[in-house]
């Protein structure tokens, strides 16, 4: 322990090891003694024959002091452990003890506390733990362990963690609904929604004569118009109409599905329609929709367009039709404070049941927000337009909208919380299905499909291929991002110390927050322009394959654009670079400067500031800001005479009175015969004066005094401007330098203009971005000029509209990009990547311009990456998520690991950064070792934690550095605030400002940690994989199942099922398995059948094992369980099992343990949870909740919580498919312990309910 001057810190305070009573108590034969507690000082009696006790108070284990010991020896007690087991007196087994480094007194101290003051002497302490080692006890031997069979802990493990994750999307038809023609592509429906049968039909639509002969929507379309309208006739317990929901992915048809449901209710008479969506482009593809249907006689109003009054009056004249707005167009106003959505609410009217569509809803999301921001405009908008109009028909429509929970905050028509429900609120809703993880949000899906207000179908990308493409930095470039990287970080440096000049701190974190939002534009833009030269020559190649380019990307640059036209003219010798210009406009804004001092003013100005410094009010200063006076104090009676007569006499100058006394001979004199000083007001006689003015007496003149106060005032004026000049100058001088070194960097052009420009310049490309003008190369080569996107036939808001139409051949409204039937330019299209977003949904989304119903061919997409940070492990996840949709790679088709676990921003992501943080900062080891670095030379770990820790530095992570000095010489501390220690999302931007390689170290760090998590929660069964599928040799439903809760609304059941599976291998098909193996070429010399090295209650257990895919990792199978989810390495495999030679040997152990675990564990038969325990057991019970989950959500809960083993209180989804007649069932895996607790409370929701 060494001594510090730190301050106190709070509790736990180490208590000191008190003293032994110096007097003990008078002997008393076998008895009780009593004795203080060395917790909280309490007199405890204690039995006789007891030496080790807890205070009943403080619960502090403790013994009885030696002195004490013999008398309770007497007493009949029972064996203890040896002497030298047992903590000496005093002594809090709980806490280490140290000695203090003043008194030497031993000290009990809590793990984790680092600083506290010695409750004896009172110098404060701090805890050295490399050193305190020695002082930690020497642990006693421990009790020889229970017999722990390790397979069955391995095959446990396996069990819990579920079967295999099932093939995700089956093929699509509608189940109940039979008119129309089929779809025109091939579309599916993740696999566990089609488990779930939707209620029957009983709406008959009016159109669907029309519908028959027309074919204009397909019988995917014609089911979601039909179940729409069923849903709209009921009304939730809440008395508002209920509401229906199209989760519909890219490219299924969903704006036709839309047009066919307000031609639906047309027929009705509900002539009246709100369509809200994302842009007002989209309005062409609304006006396209209906007219595709045969609504071609229904107006669509685009409500940008009309003025703020009523949308019925006279002048506006909308009565019916239907009206297409923004969300942004939903939260404007007028000047005059009038608002759209009163607008819209007035024209609807009261007792409005027409359509409200929310197109594109999950921009509305955000009505509930993480903790700490607020709900978003747009989200409470479209709340209260559902609360005013309580019986409107409300669709929603979103790919998205059900991928995160929190987005469905104001899907209020759903029914899923509120009266009536499981749920009582929002919040409550959110927290189950938090806690039940990515499968409970399929089970919400699920949910909504059995009551008819949910469908979901995606456009099977069976057909596309995809490749993901790496474009590794160039020389020149990675040279360029070299340079860029340590330039920032100079910056950084140049901006802290010119603002610690100024010492500022209010600007200073709007400083900061420009420059980390600049700094991550300017690397993304950075990562993009290094895939231009890959982009343009994959581009060139598919345009000799005679296919059709879609080059996707975010940003367009048009504000940097903007800017330098309007700086250097419209005429430029070369593209803009923006990055150059976003650096140069934030040095340019925000460089922070001194003020500009005020320049001394001339000989006029001098007598200005003697009439100024005069006139001015006392305590203002000239420029009007109120001076700090000093207080006011009587002077002296002689002063105070003499001023109250000044005074009188400066004031009474306006009076009638003419005679003035002069200052220096004091006779009275007429006030025209006296001389006035101009600064001070002095009145005195010309001759008075030493020496004496003559005749001519200068207008302005001013007494001795003043002219000498004046000159000295100037002097130090001028030397104090004079030293700001310099300060200001030297600031300006470094800006400028600044300016001078970015202008001189090599940083490339935007992105967009340089691929349009190399292939072909505008007439090449047709370009759909919302910018307004571009750069365009002269015809001579030589420079470029500045144009409008748009011709004089083209208004600005047709612009891409027009350029779609070139592009496709043909004139088809709407923003789809597809090799479209109805289109000329039928050719295949090669969708490229320069950028993609952060979240693989968005990704997906984006590729759905390119793929869509109708198309003549499946697209190809190409991903392209840089070598950069978490560029190339990006790309995979998407990859991953296009390949679950049906798409075929290129070569190797392995399904990965599910994607949540690769999703950064996740549960594990968060922590993962926050153990790499720590590791870093040197508050904890680091779990992994980082990459370029052995475990057995330690100094090469130590190098990278310095230079990461740098890194962090430079890039704004760890704040408030220090340098150390004495024994931490050259270290850096500082600390890394609590809200960026989970802050993924920063992280990935920020590393992007760093050099490559130790950008590229700090990702695989942070990759490897979260691998090293997300295989332990594997491991230990808390990966949340979503449905997991129960996998078995033979499954078979047994007896009928029991309908357990029935929906009052639509009828739908709760239903538990029971089923007997399976799973054991027999010995012909294991060693079948074997042969076919070794057959094909494909064996290992490691493959074949092994046994375990120990016995388990006189048995051993076999496998068989064989080399996987990942070499030097082997599959195993088990007689009783069959193939295991996990696969081992080698080495485990060989300290584990033994390989058996004799085939006899192996059969006859295999065909033993198969029979064997048909009625037993493998914890034999004194298993603690007994016949309810299924570890190894061959054949197995498993019950499964199907149909509604959501109404008897929380009893499930209930009953879950009071399980005694872990892996069964988490409420896990399953799927099962029969083996016989294939019928499969998802639903929630309910452990056979728990079946009767989870029955009783149900019956009672049941009861509740009746």
């Amino acid at each position: 322990m060494s001594q510090s001057s730190a301050p106190p810190p709070p509790p736990p305070p180490p208590s000191l090891a008190p003293p032994p009573p110096t007097t003990p108590p008078p002997p008393q034969p076998a008895e009780s003694v009593r004795v203080r507690c060395a917790g909280c000082r309490m007199i405890l009696t204690v039995a006789p024959g007891l030496t080790e006790f807890a205070c009943p108070t403080c619960r502090m284990p403790q013994m009885l002091p030696p002195e004490l010991m013999p008398r309770a020896a007497k007493a009949p007690q029972p064996p203890t452990s040896s002497p030298a087991s047992q903590p000496a007196h005093g002594i809090d087994p709980t806490k280490i003890q140290l000695p203090c480094a003043s008194c030497k007194a031993i000290l009990n101290v809590p793990h984790g506390l680092a600083r506290f003051a010695c409750p004896q002497c009172g110098v404060d302490l701090a805890v050295d733990v490399s050193k305190v080692k020695q002082f930690f006890p020497t642990a006693p031997p421990p009790p020889p362990p229970e017999e722990v069979n390790e397979v069955a802990v391995e095959v446990e493990r396996d069990e819990d963690e579920g079967g295999m994750v099932g093939e995700t999307f089956t093929d699509y038809r509608p189940p109940k609904v039979s008119i129309g023609p089929p779809h025109p592509d091939p579309v599916v429906e993740t696999s566990s929604l089609s488990a779930v049968q939707p209620p029957e039909p009983t709406y008959d639509p009016k159109i669907k004569d029309d519908l028959e002969s027309s074919k204009a929507l397909s019988c995917l379309q014609i089911e979601t118009l039909v179940y729409a309208c069923q849903r709209h006739l009921q009304h939730l317990p809440n008395g508002a109409r209920a509401g229906f929901f199209i989760g519909d992915g890219a490219g299924v048809g969903k704006g036709r599905t839309i047009a066919g449901l307000i031609w639906e209710n047309w027929h009705h008479g509900r002539r009246k329609a709100l369509w809200i969506s994302v842009g007002s482009d989209l309005k062409f593809d609304a006006r396209r929709d209906l007219d595709d249907v045969g609504a071609t006689c229904i107006e669509v109003h685009a409500l940008n367009k009309l003025p703020y009054s009523k949308l019925d009056s006279k002048s506006v004249g909308v009565r019916e039709g239907v009206v297409f707005s923004t969300y942004n167009s939903l939260i404007a106003s007028s000047e005059k404070g009038r608002s759209r959505l009163q607008q819209l609410v007035q024209w609807c009217g009261p007792g409005f049941d027409g359509l409200i569509v929310f197109d594109e809803c999950h921009k509305a999301k955000n009505l509930v927000p993480e903790s700490g921001s607020q709900p978003t405009r747009t989200g409470e908008a479209v709340l209260d337009i559902q609360d005013r109009l309580p019986e409107a028909r409300v669709v929603y429509c979103s790919a998205t909208g059900a991928s995160e929970p929190r987005n469905m905050g104001y899907m209020v028509r759903l029914g899923l919380w509120g009266v009536g429900t499981s749920f009582s609120d929002f919040r409550e809703f959110l927290g189950a299905l938090d806690r039940g993880g990515v499968g409970a949000l399929e089970l919400v899906a699920m949910d909504m499909k059995a009551r008819g207000m949910y469908l979901c179908r995606t456009l099977s990308y069976e057909g596309a291929e995809f490749e993901v493409i790496e474009a590794p930095l160039e020389d020149k470039m990675m040279e360029m991002y070299k340079k860029a990287a340590e330039f920032w970080a100079e910056l950084r440096v140049e901006l802290l110390s010119a603002s610690a000049f100024l010492n500022d701190k209010p600007n200073s974190s709007q400083l900061w927050r420009l420059y980390w939002a600049s700094h991550q534009r300017f690397f993304r833009h950075m990562c993009m322009s290094a895939k231009v030269p890959a982009t343009v020559r994959l581009a060139k190649q598919a345009l000799v394959e005679e296919k059709c380019v879609v080059i996707g990307l975010q940003s367009t640059g048009e504000a940097r654009t903007e800017e330098a036209v309007t700086k250097y003219g419209s005429e430029l010798d070369d593209f803009v670079s923006g990055p150059r210009e976003l650096l140069l406009k934030f040095v340019e804004e925000n460089y922070p400067l001194p003020e500009k001092p005020e320049l001394l003013p001339g000989e006029d100005g001098v007598k200005e500031l003697q009439r100024k410094r005069h006139s001015a009010t006392p305590g203002v200063s000239v420029k009007g800001r109120v001076r700090k006076v000093a207080k006011w104090q009587p002077p002296s009676d002689a002063e105070s005479d003499e001023e109250s007569e000044t005074d009188s006499a400066v004031e009474s100058t306006d009076s009638d009175d003419e005679f003035q006394i002069c200052e220096i001979c004091t006779t009275e004199e007429e006030r025209k015969k006296l001389l006035q000083c101009s600064c001070c007001g002095k009145l005195v006689h010309s001759t008075c004066l030493m020496p004496p003015i003559g005749d001519i007496v200068p207008e302005e003149w001013s007494c001795h005094l003043c002219k000498e106060k004046t000159d000295e005032y100037l002097q130090a004026r001028q030397a104090y401007i004079a030293e700001l000049q310099k300060r200001y100058d030297a600031a300006l001088e470094r800006k400028t330098k600044i300016l001078e070194i970015i202008r001189s960097l090599d940083l490339p052009n935007n992105p967009l203009d340089d691929i349009v420009d190399q292939l072909g310049g505008p007439d090449k490309v047709a370009e759909m971005t919302g910018r307004r003008g571009m750069l365009v190369r002269a015809a001579t080569g030589k420079g470029v000029t500045y144009q409008a996107r748009n011709t004089k036939d083209v208004t600005m808001e047709m612009v891409n509209m027009h350029e779609k139409q070139l592009f496709m051949d043909a004139g088809s409204a709407g923003v789809s990009l597809q090799s479209d039937r109805r289109a000329a330019n039928q050719k295949r299209r090669v969708h490229l990547t320069l950028e993609l977003p952060w979240s693989a949904d968005r990704a997906i989304q984006q590729f759905g311009r390119t793929h869509r119903s109708n198309q003549a061919s499946a697209p190809e997409y190409r991903i392209l990456f840089t070598n950069l940070g978490g560029e190339r492990r990006f790309a995979s996840i998407v990859a991953k998520r296009l390949e679950s949709l049906g798409a075929l790679t290129q070569g190797d088709r392995r399904a990965g690991p599910t994607l949540s676990a690769y999703n950064y921003d996740s549960a594990y992501g968060k922590r993962a950064l926050m153990i790499m943080y720590k590791g870093i900062m040197e508050q904890d080891s680091l779990p992994v070792v980082p990459p370029g670095c052995s475990s057995d030379k330690p100094e090469a770990i130590q190098d990278f934690i310095v230079q990461a820790k740098a890194a962090l530095v430079s890039v704004g992570i760890v704040r408030d550095t220090v340098l150390g000095n004495g024994k931490d010489l050259g270290r850096l501390s500082g600390r890394i605030i609590d809200s960026d220690m989970h802050e993924v999302g920063r992280f990935l931007n920020r590393i992007l400002g760093l050099p490559p390689d130790i950008q590229n170290g700090l990702f695989e760090l942070f990759v490897s940690i979260l691998d090293l998590l997300v295989r332990n929660a594997r491991i230990e069964g808390n990966l949340d994989t979503g449905i997991v599928d129960l996998k078995a040799n033979v499954i078979e439903l047994q007896g009928t199942p029991k309908t357990v809760h029935i929906d009052q609304l639509t009828g739908a059941s709760t239903v538990l099922f029971t089923f007997i599976l399976d799973r054991g291998i027999t010995w012909e098909l294991a060693n079948t398995m074997l042969n076919e193996k070794q057959k094909d070429g494909l064996g290992s010399a490691n493959d074949g059948f092994y046994e375990s090295k120990r016995e388990w209650l006189g048995r051993r257990h076999f496998i068989l094992a064989f080399e996987s895919s990942a070499s030097g990792m082997y599959k195993t199978v088990r007689p009783p369980v069959g193939e295991s989810n996990r696969e081992m390495p080698l080495s485990e495999l060989k300290s584990k099992y033994r390989k058996i030679s004799s085939l006899e040997k192996a059969q006859s152990g295999w065909e033993e343990e198969y029979e064997v675990s048909s009625k037993q564990c493998m914890h034999g038969p004194n298993c603690k949870i007994g016949n309810f325990c299924t570890v190894g057991r061959r054949l197995q019970e498993v019950n499964v909740l199907g149909g509604l989950i959501l109404p008897v959500w929380g009893a499930v809960e209930k009953a879950l919580s009071k399980q005694a083993r872990l892996s069964h209180r988490r409420l896990r989804v399953v799927r099962i498919e029969t083996t016989v007649d294939t019928q499969r069932i998802v639903g929630l895996l309910v452990p056979n312990a728990a079946v009767e607790t989870v029955l009783q409370g149900l019956a009672w929701v049941q009861e509740i309910d009746d």
